[in-house]
């Protein structure tokens, strides 16, 4: 059986082709407009070939610029258009620069249209698109139900859903909204079922549901079954990663992103050995690259006395009982300049009343919050279980389910943000494979 070739838009770097490269599937195009995501995407998926994914702006790319890729078996296009327009923070910066600059006006907003307008010239045989789900609500446009209902009208069976990455054996709670439609003449495509699950815990998104079933081609997803693996916690994603900060007081040592350590042990369960192993070879990495991480050197002594679960208000408290003990040591008067001095290098200066949540201690017995491209100011939101610093690039990397052989040619702020924006493979893999059973139908072959 011939698969339809895939055609790549909005690629990023590469989560969800990697996840349809694993399932079998053949990446003949792409685009993205971010130079340091192309180049990550061709070095790990494209054989450092630079005539696959095109480094392009997709509103200048005429449609049929990868018409002589695709032979009699078709294609299937996949690709997320980006999400700053609809994501809650996209919209918080929109607004910090100008009451009249709001969501609805960012053309970003719109770039779903440039997608239709490849799928409909390539006649796509199915299409897969991913984004976030405040997408449900832009401006009062539900634009999931909206490309549905312009897919239906252009000969496909269309359904969109929210499905969470912790789910598909992602070690991140992250949800994300999915669009896939399939020609009307194929066999109808059914969603992937969930390799790991938790039945006691709802989910934001999860709880919407019922709102969402008025649209007419929502879809719930499937819910995992009794016997079904847990999720992957961070502690089962970190545990075999080198040690990189054993104390506050460790001589911080920037590392190149090329710069690689040995593991400080085997793989010790399912996702490390597929994390060290991605195509299954038998045959485990035994170092890994990407290992730098921040120099938060004011905040570590406050990280090292974090517990896992606390959050900025914590870290405040910490930060206060620090710099107290400190200043009565030094033997500074209250206020004086010295005081004032000494309180700006301990104290995080950042409002309390509003910054709640923007520090996090992961906890080792659960799976991440969603990684987000924040992670490139700072990475203050993921801070490691138990070592006093924020993770680290190839621990992001884990988080969205990135194998340890994916690597990345650029600096550290800009392969965090690449990490943050991306489909985690192993969600991406899930789905594939579910589009895949509908061209293994007999009908494909008709």
């Amino acid at each position: 059986m011939r698969l339809p070739k895939i055609i790549d838009l909005f690629s990023g770097c590469g989560g969800l082709a990697l996840g349809f490269k694993k399932a079998g599937f053949d990446i003949v195009g792409g685009v993205e407009l971010m130079p340091e995501a192309c180049q990550t995407i061709r070095k790990n998926l494209d054989f450092g070939k630079d005539d696959i994914h095109l480094q392009k702006d997709i509103t200048q790319l005429d449609e049929s610029v990868f018409d002589d890729r695709i032979g009699k078996e078709g294609c299937i296009v996949i690709g997320g258009p980006p999400c700053q327009a609809y994501s809650l923070a996209g919209r918080g910066k929109l607004k910090s620069l100008g009451e009249d600059r709001v969501n609805t006006s960012d053309p970003r907003g719109y770039l779903f249209l440039e997608y239709l307008r490849f799928v409909y010239h390539l006649k796509a045989k199915a299409v897969v698109m991913e984004n976030v789900p405040e997408a449900t609500n832009y401006g009062g446009i539900n634009i999931p139900q909206m490309i549905c209902d312009e897919l239906e009208s252009n000969g496909y069976r269309a359904i969109w859903t929210i499905l969470n990455a912790a789910d598909y054996g992602v070690p991140q709670t992250r949800e994300r909204v999915f669009v896939v439609a399939v020609k009307k003449e194929l066999s109808e495509f059914k969603l992937p079922h969930p390799t790991n699950g938790n039945l006691n815990i709802q989910t934001f998104n999860q709880r919407r549901f019922d709102s969402f079933k008025k649209c007419n081609n929502f879809r719930v997803p499937n819910k995992p079954d009794k016997n079904t693996e847990g999720w992957v916690t961070i502690g089962d994603a970190f545990s075999d990663l080198p040690h990189l900060m054993k104390s506050c007081f460790d001589k911080y040592e920037r590392k190149p992103l090329n710069v690689s350590k040995e593991y400080c042990s085997l793989p010790k369960n399912t996702f490390q050995k597929r994390m060290r192993d991605w195509n299954e070879k038998g045959d485990y990495l035994m170092s890994v690259t990407a290992i730098a991480y921040k120099n938060n050197r004011r905040d570590f002594p406050i990280f090292e006395k974090m517990k896992m679960g606390d959050n900025f208000i914590d870290a405040s408290n910490i930060a206060d009982n620090l710099f107290r003990a400190e200043y009565r040591r030094r033997g500074f008067e209250i206020d004086s300049d010295e005081y004032k001095t000494l309180r700006k290098k301990m104290v995080p200066p950042y409002d309390r009343t509003k910054f709640e949540n923007k520090w996090k201690k992961l906890d080792e017995k659960k799976p991440s919050h969603t990684v987000t491209a924040h992670l490139e100011k700072d990475t203050y939101s993921h801070i490691h279980p138990w070592e006093p610093r924020g993770i680290s690039v190839r621990e992001a990397a884990r988080l969205q389910s990135f194998p340890d052989s994916f690597t990345f040619n650029c600096t550290m702020g800009n392969a965090y943000k690449q990490i943050g924006n991306a489909v985690p493979p192993l969600l991406a893999f899930a789905v594939a494979e579910a589009i895949k059973k509908v061209f293994e139908d007999e009908n494909y072959e008709k």
